[in-house]
């Protein structure tokens, strides 16, 4: 049992969403800036829906300790996930500019999404260090493009680098603080069906921010060519980070 590995790893897969952040370093031309955002919205819901679909309510239901109670409660727990980002939507709306307010929206909602994925990471590497390494590489896989999702409207909003770059930082930052959550209280308060709750919450609020705020925006450029190539090939990254 490793807590410094512990802590290590789940430090390493907070810090994967920066990397996602770098993108916006690459040398697009200013006239393609349209169809650079669009893409990368485009890229960034389906990665959203996908991880919410395909990996955060499975492993819920896995990882709960009453599979039959959690599954009854799903319907109900994504009501309280819409009211959560309604919440969100009021507390920012002294924000004017849209695509900016789309990238606090998505910084918030992965901090509440890293938060519990710290924990998971934390928890799995203390009690198996192989299952550790394995579960980091693949909240990593999920973390680089969710950065994107971050960098790219805060970047385009405010022609901001340093700003993109620490709010995909403040996001990643979630992961290990939910480590260090666990390790100071661990079993004793933290259990696997609180986990599977805070999980399926997360779900629906990235379900939510996708298609209600996420899609719209990628729309609003007309740049229909980009959307679908960014849901072409955000599924395929989808597809290979849940094989891995």
């Amino acid at each position: 049992m490793n807590i410094k590995l512990a802590l290590i790893l789940s430090l390493l897969a907070g810090l994967s969403t920066v990397l996602g952040g770098l993108f916006i370093f690459m040398p697009f031309k200013k006239e393609n800036k349209d169809k650079i955002i669009t893409f990368s919205l485009s890229f960034s819901l389906i990665i959203m829906i996908g991880v919410s679909i395909f990996d955060l309510i499975p492993e819920a239901i896995k990882e709960s300790s009453n599979r039959l109670l959690l599954l009854s409660l799903v319907l109900p727990l994504l009501g309280v996930s819409y009211v959560i980002l309604k919440v969100i939507y009021r507390l920012l709306n002294k924000i004017d500019n849209k695509l900016y307010k789309l990238g606090i929206l998505s910084m918030i909602t992965l901090m509440i999404h890293n938060f519990p994925e710290g924990i998971l990471t934390f928890l799995s590497t203390y009690l198996d260090t192989s299952l550790g390494i394995k579960l980091t590489i693949a909240i990593a896989m999920h973390n680089i493009p969710e950065g994107i999702a971050i960098a790219v409207p805060i970047y385009y909003a405010t022609g901001s680098k340093l700003k993109a770059l620490s709010k995909t930082l403040l996001s990643g930052l979630a992961e290990p603080l939910g480590a260090i959550i666990a390790y100071i209280f661990l079993a004793r308060f933290i259990t696997p069906f609180a986990i599977s709750i805070i999980l399926v919450i997360v779900a629906g609020i990235m379900i939510t921010l996708a298609i209600e705020d996420i899609l719209p925006e990628a729309i609003r450029y007309k740049e229909y060519r980009y959307i679908g190539l960014g849901l072409l090939i955000g599924a395929f990254f989808m597809i290979i980070s849940l094989i891995i």
